[in-house]
């Protein structure tokens, strides 16, 4: 196991000899994957697939209809079902497997159980904090951005930015893109803007990328939308909100996957909101789904590990509690209240 999140010159000279002769290779990204996790994903299955490599995605879970437009998406992407025996013994018998954004095995559900009996070459990359340690080379940095910008420096790593041909440049900088809030977030650097550069120079077409991403929105996200702001809630004595979605709500409303995402951010662009919370009950299960957003320094990351059996970034993290919509309101109001003053003084 590696000792250091980040790859040495000896780590990418060993994936350069695995990779080097054509293998059975599967690609997970997290449950639920978002626009960084799928484009991470299918940038590195098109960079395995030149290689000559049996490249696969396997998602635990499915995903946003809003994503499926991205290059391979219809053949290089399957879902997995722990009652498939085809889709079990291409996981179990895999040759490597990469793990894309996120860096613990709780983040893919049923698959975990049978990442255990596999014998893969296990690969992370990942920009999410607290990594657990169970691959056998990782390249994590929380200071990153999106995982798709580790994945840019990873083909740097390996001495192959070459191979980015515009199906692999359209996937990295939808990645960046939506991890960092239309580059908004303070963790977009002079660096994220440079690689983004050089991928619109290899072919991605940035206001293409940028129209399927956030302006096709079906009649149901839109009245969903109204619903977010109709039930927004501010506690001004602690620069907080909060946004809730019951199950009838969604139902009532035509609810698709991927239909509330981005919501969140919705309270915290009112004035004066330094921390924001959605709360939305899973229409399956009885859970509430938390997403938390923040200004600053105030860690939200921290709050979701102590509040709702979950992580993340610093300003962005995510997390659920097995419990009423009701619980969850109370607790996310007396930990910011117990916060109030980092959160009053974390951005100026």
């Amino acid at each position: 196991m590696l000792l250091s999140h980040d790859m040495t010159k000896n780590d990418f000279a060993e994936i350069k000899v695995l990779l080097s002769e054509p293998k059975n290779i599967v690609i997970i990204p997290h449950k639920n994957p978002d626009g960084d996790a799928m484009g991470s994903s299918l940038g590195l299955y098109k960079y395995l697939s030149s290689l000559g490599h049996n490249a696969l995605v396997m998602a635990p879970t499915t995903y946003p209809s809003f994503l499926h437009w991205l290059p391979n998406n219809k053949n290089a992407v399957e879902v997995f079902n722990d009652k498939d025996d085809a889709k079990i013994s291409t996981l179990v018998n895999a040759d490597i497997i990469f793990f894309m954004d996120f860096n613990t095995l709780s983040r893919i559900e049923e698959m975990k159980s049978f990442i255990d009996k596999s014998d893969a070459i296990k690969i992370m990359i990942d920009h999410h904090q607290q990594p657990d340690d169970f691959a056998d080379f990782m390249y994590s940095d929380p200071a990153i951005c999106a995982t798709s910008q580790i994945m840019y420096h990873f083909l740097e790593g390996l001495n192959d930015t070459e191979k980015i041909d515009s199906d692999i440049a359209t996937c990295l900088y939808t990645g960046i893109l939506t991890d960092t809030g239309s580059f908004r977030f303070a963790s977009t650097t002079s660096t994220t803007h440079r690689i983004v550069a050089e991928l619109i120079d290899k072919g991605a077409v940035n206001h293409k990328i940028h129209n399927n991403i956030f302006d096709v929105n079906s009649v149901g996200r839109m009245k969903l939308m109204g619903v977010a702001l109709n039930n927004m809630v501010i506690l001004e004595n602690c620069k907080s909100a909060y946004i809730t979605f019951t199950r009838k709500e969604l139902i009532d409303n035509g609810f698709k996957k991927g239909d509330t995402e981005g919501f969140v951010n919705l309270s915290l662009s009112v004035e004066g909101v330094n921390v924001a919370a959605i709360f939305i009950e899973d229409l399956e299960h009885d859970y509430i789904k938390v997403s938390l957003r923040s200004k600053g320094k105030f860690s939200v990351n921290q709050l979701s590990r102590d509040n709702f059996n979950g992580g993340g970034h610093i300003n962005a993290a995510g997390g659920r509690i097995d419990d009423s919509l009701e619980k969850a309101i109370e607790i996310y109001v007396d930990s910011v209240n117990k916060h109030k003053e980092e959160i009053l003084n974390t951005y100026e």
